[in-house]
């Protein structure tokens, strides 16, 4: 499949020389998006104080149906959106009751839980088991076995892990230990949702799973969405009075919650995000682009860079250890990841030949996506050889 930089035109025109390899990180905007921002200026100020009934009557509800479809949900309802997937956190941990929260997760959680889970077991909210990912060829299996060892409120996982870009292949199992009086299960897929297929559709009624448009859905920061399945937490402690709008129940004189996802909602928020997203989703529809469309251009571009650097063509990242190299499996991260003690001083030599990389650590990673083609992975190669 052909790069769609046409798609881009207006982020590519503002640096034409700039090659960005962060498609992981900070996804270049479409062109859409722009449109999409507009449209909700224009909307705010037309329908001014009348502006919510088309947000929560049209806008919310074709978000809520581009994530259900992207994920095979069984119904939008169960979408709630927040700012960012901490809120979302918060929320779901609040509505655990016993104190401490026992918690199962990784050692190679994002920051929006790994800073949270600390100040947590700081002040004596929480006592958190962490496995280790390496070796990671144990991992799922180590991880599953601690999960069914029992006496966890909460087990949190990634789908893809964001450090290293491996993935977490047995989510189905985990389903398998949920149980609305405990534990509750947490997938983070933020590298995972319009990264690679996803479907939920055997275990949505038992996981929750969070995500958002910063990355491979391309719409940027504040739209962040949680799948809530029906029967877990259904009074979250920390909650915004949207929540209270909507098919009610609760105890009578007390706070009461919507049924569906939108129990989970917080306050007056920024909608603006969620005008670009439904852009950037239409704009898929109608050039004809799936997620698996989008991966497979990927994964070539990522197969040519990775036989380069194992060919000694890209300078010195042949020394580097490849974490997650590029195989056959359609479940797998849409960026390559390098293990270097220079990988912090090679991004920046990188960055200052005007190739946009990042670096976790001593992890370098290269993320690949729509707006490349043949020709800049090309002139990556060469970049590395030349700075590197």
């Amino acid at each position: 499949m052909a790069a769609h930089k046409d798609l881009f035109s207006r982020a590519l025109s503002l640096d034409p020389e700039r090659l960005h390899f962060a498609a992981h990180s900070h996804h270049l905007w479409p062109d859409a998006s722009f449109d999409g921002q507009l449209r909700a200026w224009v909307e705010a100020n037309q329908f001014a104080d009348r502006k919510w009934g088309p947000i929560f009557g049209e806008v919310i509800p074709e978000a809520q149906a581009h994530v259900a479809r992207e994920l095979n949900l069984p119904s939008p309802d169960t979408v709630v959106f927040a700012p960012n997937t901490h809120d979302l956190l918060l929320r779901i941990v609040s509505g655990i009751e016993r104190k401490p929260v026992r918690i199962l997760s990784t050692d190679g959680e994002f920051h929006s839980f790994r800073r949270q889970g600390e100040r947590w077991e700081e002040a004596g909210e929480a006592v958190i088991t962490r496995v280790p990912l390496h070796p990671f060829g144990t991992f799922d299996d180590r991880f599953i076995a601690a999960a069914s060892g029992g006496g966890f409120d909460l087990i949190i996982v990634s789908q893809v892990f964001f450090r290293t870009g491996q993935t977490f292949g047995r989510i189905a199992d985990l389903a398998a230990l949920a149980d609305p009086a405990g534990p509750w299960v947490v997938i983070d897929g933020y590298h995972g949702f319009m990264a690679t297929p996803t479907d939920l559709s055997a275990v949505a009624d038992r996981i929750f799973y969070v995500s958002g448009g910063y990355k491979y859905a391309m719409s940027g920061e504040g739209v962040c969405f949680l799948h809530a399945p029906g029967g877990y937490c259904p009074r979250p402690v920390v909650t915004g009075w949207f929540a209270e709008f909507g098919d009610l129940s609760g105890p009578p004189g007390g706070v009461q919650y919507r049924r569906d996802g939108g129990r989970f909602w917080g306050a007056t928020f920024d909608v603006s995000p969620l005008y670009r997203f439904n852009a950037v989703r239409r704009m898929l529809d109608e050039a004809g682009l799936g997620t698996a469309d989008v991966s497979t251009h990927a994964h070539a571009l990522m197969a040519r860079f990775q036989s380069a650097v194992g060919n000694g063509e890209a300078g010195r990242l042949a020394a580097a250890e490849l974490i997650n190299p590029l195989t056959d499996e359609a479940r797998r991260a849409r960026f390559l990841a390098f293990r270097h003690e220079d990988a912090s001083a090679w991004q920046s030599a990188l960055l200052d030949a005007d190739v946009v990389t990042d670096v976790r650590d001593d992890v370098i990673r290269f993320g690949f996506g729509l707006y490349q083609d043949a020709d800049d992975v090309e002139r990556l190669i060469a970049a590395c050889k030349r700075v590197l």
